[in-house]
């Protein structure tokens, strides 16, 4: 397993948290949302999973991934 933390602009909320954390699974990875700080956590396999693949999924919810 590999694990990135990206930097993410827009989200305000919980249901920015749920939103987001329910992306990852669907992906196949893990995500915690730490909301304070803007950030994601993913773990993920990186024989299956691209952190473009990642990017992609979070920037789909309408989120806007900054690093």
């Amino acid at each position: 397993m590999s694990s990135v933390i990206l930097k993410v602009e827009g989200m305000s909320c919980n249901h920015c948290v749920n939103t987001v954390e329910k992306a990852m699974k669907e992906l196949g990875a893990e995500g915690k949302v730490n909301l304070a700080g803007k950030m994601v956590e993913v773990e993920y396999d990186e024989s299956k999973l691209s952190v473009e693949a990642i990017k992609a999924a979070i920037e789909e919810q309408g989120y806007d991934v900054v690093q």
